[in-house]
Parts: C-alpha cells; sequence; structure tokens
C-alpha cells in the first residue's frame, strides 16, 4: 500500500450555469488527496492521511476516496470544518484563496499520526500541509519516524504566496528532503528552494545525501529524472489542455505507479532501478497528467482511460 499524507480540501470551482450566471462548484480536492485518488483509480492499492471534519464537506471527502478505492481508515475525525480553497482560473492556471483556520485537516499534531503494518510499503508527503501549523510539523515528524522503514516520496509542491515564513519552509523541505528516497520537484519549485544554486548542483547534492531518485517536470518540456546512475528526459505529451488543477498529483501518482509496476517500490530493489524501468514510469506518470489537464478540475484517469 502507498499512503498519501497531506492536504484534503474542497475546492470551490467557478461554473457558469446555462443562464450565464456564474456559480462555485464544491469539488473534494487537495494535492495529496489528488494524488491518493489517482493512485486508486490507476488500481494501485492506496491509504489516504488527513484530519478529516464530520461535516457536510468532509463526508464528501470520505465519500471521494470510497468511490475511488482509497483506505480512508488512517485518516482522524473531529468537528472542526474543512478547508476551502476558492479557485480562479486565469487563461487555464489556476489561482487559489483558502479558507483554512482551525480546520479538520491543519489542526493535527503528533497525537494523531497513524501506526501502519507492513502492507504499508511507502509514504507520500508535499504541498500545502507542509507550510501552516500544527499540521506541518506533525507531517514533518511522520516522514522523519518512518524513513528507515518505508519508501519516502516527496513533492514539495511550492506556493510561494501561502508561505509567511519562507526561510523556515526552505529550511523544513531541506530536513524532509534529506530523509526522502523519491523527490519530484517542478523547475519552478527548484528555483524556489534553492535561488542561489543552479538546478544540476541541487539535484546532484539531493542524492550524494540519500535520495535515489530525483525527477524535474518542466511543463511542456517534459521531465527528466536523475539516479545514482545518470539521468534521463522524458517529452510531454502533446495534450490540449482545459486547466492545469491536479496535474503535478496526476504524475505523482503516475510515478509511484509505474515504480511500483516495475517491481521498484521497495526498499530493497529501488536503488537497482534501470534506465528502462524508470523511463516506463515517467511515460505513465505524463500520460496520466495529459489526461488530468485535458479535463475540468482534478480528475485524474482511471486505469481503464489509459492507452
Amino acid at each position: 500500500m502507498i499512503v498519501c499524507c497531506g492536504e484534503a480540501l474542497i475546492d470551490m470551482l467557478p461554473r457558469t450555469l446555462p443562464d450565464g450566471e456564474a456559480v462555485l462548484l464544491p469539488v473534494a480536492g487537495g494535492a495529496v488527496f489528488n494524488t491518493a485518488i489517482a493512485l486508486g483509480r490507476l488500481g494501485i492499492d492506496a491509504g489516504f492521511f488527513c484530519g478529516l471534519s464530520n461535516d457536510m464537506f468532509g463526508k464528501q471527502l470520505a465519500e471521494t476516496l470510497q468511490k475511488s478505492k482509497v483506505d480512508s481508515s488512517f485518516c482522524p475525525r473531529s468537528d472542526r470544518p474543512t478547508t476551502l480553497a476558492f479557485v480562479e482560473l486565469l487563461n487555464g492556471q489556476a489561482r487559489y484563496v483558502f479558507y483554512d483556520e482551525q480546520t479538520a485537516g491543519r489542526m493535527i499534531t503528533a497525537d494523531d499520526l497513524p501506526t501502519f503494518d507492513a502492507r504499508v510499503k511507502a509514504l507520500h508527503f508535499g504541498a500545502i500541509s507542509l507550510i501552516p501549523e500544527p499540521c506541518g510539523a506533525s507531517y514533518e515528524a511522520l516522514l522523519m519516524r518512518e524513513a528507515d522503514k518505508r519508501i519516502i516520496s516527496l513533492d514539495p509542491n511550492i506556493r510561494a504566496n501561502f508561505i509567511p515564513d519562507a526561510d523556515g519552509h526552505r529550511a523544513r523541505i531541506r530536513r524532509m528532503v534529506a530523509k526522502s528516497h523519491i523527490i519530484k520537484v517542478s523547475d519552478e519549485d527548484l528555483d524556489w528552494l534553492e535561488p542561489e544554486k543552479n538546478s544540476a548542483e541541487v539535484i546532484r547534492s539531493w542524492i550524494d545525501t540519500g535520495a535515489l531518485i530525483v525527477v524535474v517536470t518542466k511543463g511542456a518540456e517534459g521531465a527528466s529524472a536523475t539516479t545514482r546512475n545518470g539521468s534521463i528526459d522524458v517529452p510531454a505529451q502533446s495534450v490540449s489542455v482545459v486547466d492545469t488543477v491536479g496535474a503535478g498529483d496526476s504524475f505523482d501518482a503516475g510515478l509511484l505507479a509505474g515504480l511500483e509496476r516495475v517491481g521498484r517500490l521497495e526498499r530493497q530493489s529501488i536503488a537497482g532501478i534501470t534506465n528502462e524501468e524508470l523511463e516506463s514510469a515517467l511515460k505513465l506518470a505524463a500520460s496520466v497528467a495529459s489526461i488530468t489537464v485535458s479535463r475540468a478540475g482534478a480528475n485524474p484517469p482511471w486505469l481503464h482511460e489509459l492507452a
């Protein structure tokens, strides 16, 4: 099982009624939540960890997980409200305003961290859940606790506008990077995280400190992956983009699913991954992301939709 650890929220998406009136549609979302949904739809044994509310939106999140065959039994429940994210789309790019004070997801602490058994082989972390407190410290503590037991995947998924303490967040991500086996960043994330260094230098330093796979996504230019044995590149797939909501989250799921397919999502074998196996995983990631961006909202594909 792959357990995705991070935010679950309701995206309030702009829509237009037949009479032209603008409305907001509540849709289950959150970057790490989206990755869990995509994994479940790809037929991967997936779980999810985040605080979930008992309110109507929390029930919507739980039902969405269930429909995509994701195990939500790790999630602590509370009567705190669900995080809401109001979305504005400008030329297909999403901008967000979050309402997150005292929410079920934000207020998880170390006391809420789950215990995992042997069926959990990998944990995935990232995104805005690493910014606020106390949840940011709680996710970091979980990663540190489990790093010597399971595969750790990290996607920082930087949202600079929501980071009040840039230096503090960079320090947290650096600590988590040092304990992660799979790291996926966009080229923009990389520039924000290490503004004084060139990308090749940063990637090499991450490999030298223990990362086994570092993937950098470059939008229309595709993605590159670096291991201790070198680097490979995979082109982006040509697609008509509706919007980019959930693109990176779907890529994460495709990458993890691809590694699972070739039997490399194991602590004993991941270091021995071949370029051919890694290329296969990257191509699956690109395919999953391309389908997601071809339709509105974070709506990753089911396995039967892949060519």
